[in-house]
């Protein structure tokens, strides 16, 4: 059904990228753009994904031109550049359209590309979830918007018995290029429903990719590698971290979907992180620092596969490990990651490793109670006092 659906979508949404565009013939015209757009997007990612990665941060540092944006700016722009680029690029989801989504990430976005191609769905995220995944196999890259992340458990069959292994049961025959991606993470007094973490519910799921974005710069990176992966990406947003603002490149880069950010150097402890806690480490390295610690941060960024070459030099370099994170404790994202550390670099350790994380409890509503869920910068200090002794 779902497939039935993303055929006829496809048409309509070649249809429109035809018409919109200068007069030509009509049929060739369009199969030709739309077969070039294809042969660009393969041709742009995987190894150039990398690549290009590799030197993102370098080009970053040596423009000196640029411009400011906030965080839901820099995913709006990553979508404008693709969608301009590439028409198989669709947007579906609740309110993606004219009211230009909950956190104005899809703003205008449907004046510019038509209703079509940035699609308003009712509020049926299994239903919506599968016509994305049936929109992959047909040869679109939709992507699919969570009004809040927590919604998309009502779409968790269609995200792990389809997108993650779709491609594997059909013996390769289609590809899932998807991305999945909404707010998510503890707000401000959202209530219990509007503060889920879903990261360690999708860790499990096979045939997936998890990124977690924390910056105007990366988010905008991230975005645009995620979509054109030829897999299924679910890119993390953490409520709170869209009105910050960053100086980003004129230029066009892309993140690479598998690689941690070196946040700070440092030789004492190395502290793994991710998303908004990035911003509680680094408020403690503050404090640290003038203790006469000195800690290395590391923004994972990769939730699935991560990033063992950079966790491991670091290790191998200051031999002590915290990892901080706004998961739940049980079964996070820091549990396998620790299991991942011990597997791989236990000989390496001098300390046991100390993961802080939220308490297993549902997040309240009063901020006092709210806060004391969550890992604070006090407990960051104290934890890498505690290791460093």
């Amino acid at each position: 059904m779902a497939t039935a659906a993303a055929a006829s979508l496809q048409y309509a949404l070649h249809g429109a990228a035809t018409a919109s565009a200068k007069p030509r013939s009509a049929a060739p015209g369009r199969s030709v753009r739309v077969a070039a757009a294809r042969r660009s997007v393969r041709a742009r990612g995987g190894a150039v994904v990398a690549r290009a990665a590799a030197s993102a941060d370098a080009t970053a540092e040596s423009k000196s031109g640029g411009h400011e944006v906030l965080l839901f700016e820099a995913l709006r722009e990553a979508l404008i550049e693709e969608m301009k680029e590439d028409p198989t690029v669709c947007v579906f989801g609740e309110d993606v359209g004219h009211y230009g989504g909950s956190y104005k990430v899809t703003k205008g976005l449907a004046e510019m590309f038509g209703d079509l191609r940035v699609l308003d769905t009712p509020i049926a995220e299994n239903s919506f979830a599968g016509m994305g995944v049936g929109a992959a196999m047909k040869g679109l890259r939709p992507i699919v918007e969570g009004m809040n992340m927590g919604f998309l458990l009502l779409a968790y069959n269609q995200i792990s018995n389809n997108c993650g292994m779709l491609h594997y049961t059909s013996g390769g025959q289609f590809k899932i290029p998807i991305v999945i991606r909404g707010p998510g993470g503890v707000g401000r007094q959202l209530g219990a429903e509007h503060s889920q973490r879903l990261e360690s519910y999708f860790q499990s799921i096979p045939g997936l990719q998890m990124v977690a974005c924390s910056t105007p710069y990366n988010a905008k990176g991230l975005m645009k590698a995620a979509i054109r992966s030829e897999n299924p990406v679910v890119l993390f947003e953490h409520v709170l971290l869209y009105n910050l603002k960053e100086k980003i490149p004129d230029e066009e880069y892309i993140c690479c979907l598998e690689e941690a950010e070196m946040v700070r150097p440092g030789e004492h402890v190395t502290i793994l992180t991710y998303s908004r806690m990035r911003y509680h480490v680094m408020q403690a390295a503050k404090t640290l620092v003038n203790k006469g610690y000195d800690p290395e941060v590391i923004d994972i960024r990769s939730l699935k596969p991560f990033d063992l070459h950079t966790i491991g030099n670091s290790i191998k370099k200051t031999h002590r490990v915290l990892i901080v994170e706004e998961c739940m404790r049980t079964g996070g994202i820091g549990a396998s990651l620790r299991s991942a550390i011990i597997d791989n670099f236990w000989d390496y350790l001098d300390a046991p490793i100390m993961c802080l994380s939220s308490q297993d409890v549902p997040t309240p509503y009063a901020a006092t109670l709210e806060d004391a869920t969550v890992v604070q910068p006090a407990q960051i200090v104290a934890a890498v006092e505690q290791i460093c002794q």
